[in-house]
Formats: C-alpha cells, structure tokens, sequence
C-alpha cells in the first residue's frame, strides 16, 4: 500500500535548536514536552574531537557538552520561546554545572546555528537579567554551533524508558514536575 504524498504546501518546515543544561537525560525529558516540539536528540557538542563517547564526555576527557537537539515547528513555537523556557529548566546562574551533574560537560550552554538564533537567545538573556528574578549573573554560554553528534542509543529517551533509575526518580522526575511547560499558539 502506498502512503500519499504532502503536497509542498502540507510539508511541515522545522528548525533545530541545541541547548545544554546539565545532564541531557534530564534536559531531553524537559524539552519532549513542550507543544511544538518534534523531536529531541542526546548528544554532544561544543567540543573539537570527532565522534566523542559518553565516555569521552562523561569523564572529561574531551571538551564537548552533553547537550540535546531539539526538533521544532516554527508555525507552533519559536526559536525565543524555546530559550525562554531553557532558562526556567536549570540554575543558569551556577558556570560549574547543573545539579547534581557539576563539571565542564554539564554547563549551561546555548549552541545557536544562525547570527538570527544567537540574536533571539541575546535578547531572551537580555530580559531575563532585566527582570530581576536573578540574584546573581547569567552564566550560560553562547557558542556557534560547529556540529553535533547524537549520543548513543541507549541514552535517547533514557527518563521514558527507564522510570524507575534512580537518577530518574530522583533528579529527572522532580525536576519535570517543577516546570511550567509553554502553551502551544
């Protein structure tokens, strides 16, 4: 049997974004619930070695980040909407790392692909230190995005697949129940 085709007019257009906060585990559980989203991939990136492992990255033996890519539809939410609700997922004011994960590979970072994604994610940082709701100083990074490598197999979906870990049901879980999720347009 043979599935129609979308006509160019029903092709659904997405963008990426790359975030890192701390274990993607976690980040990736956050992200999956956002209306809007498509897709959400564990990786690495930020870092110059090819194809790093979780091993690499874990024991901080390369300089990549554990981050997420996440798939989106623009028509649903914006590139600004998603790095609004970044900073509501982690303490972005702590450059050690995001508890309990602390180290280099757990920071807080914004990998922007585009001059127009680096721009968005300026001003969203720009308001949020305006608004007061910090007491100290916004430490995630911006960087260009160079590449990003997708973490092993056993890492997609980890919260999904393994609810009763006990990082999951300790860390992930109340963490989840914590956020204010955005509302679809």
């Amino acid at each position: 049997m043979m599935l129609p085709r979308l006509s160019a007019e029903e092709t659904v257009k997405t963008e990426t974004a790359v975030f890192g906060a701390g274990c993607f585990w976690c980040v990736e559980a956050f992200f999956e619930k956002v209306p809007g989203v498509t897709e959400v991939v564990s990786g690495y990136a930020g870092g110059k070695q090819p194809n790093p492992t979780y091993k690499d990255v874990s024991n901080g033996s390369s300089d990549h980040i554990e981050v997420i890519q996440v798939t989106y539809d623009p028509a649903k939410i914006s590139y600004r909407d998603l790095v609004d609700f970044f900073w509501t997922t982690h303490d972005v004011t702590d450059p050690r790392g995001v508890w309990p994960d602390f180290g280099p590979q757990y920071r807080s970072i914004i990998l922007y692909a585009t001059d127009a994604q680096k721009k968005e994610a300026e001003a969203s940082k720009a308001a949020l230190q305006a608004s007061g709701k910090l007491k100290k100083p916004v430490a995630t990074e911006f960087a260009l995005l160079n590449k990003f490598y997708p973490a092993e197999e056993y890492h997609q979906d980890y919260v999904k697949r393994n609810p009763d870990d006990r990082y999951v049901t300790g860390v992930a879980i109340p963490k989840l129940k914590k956020l204010k999720f955005p509302e679809s347009k």
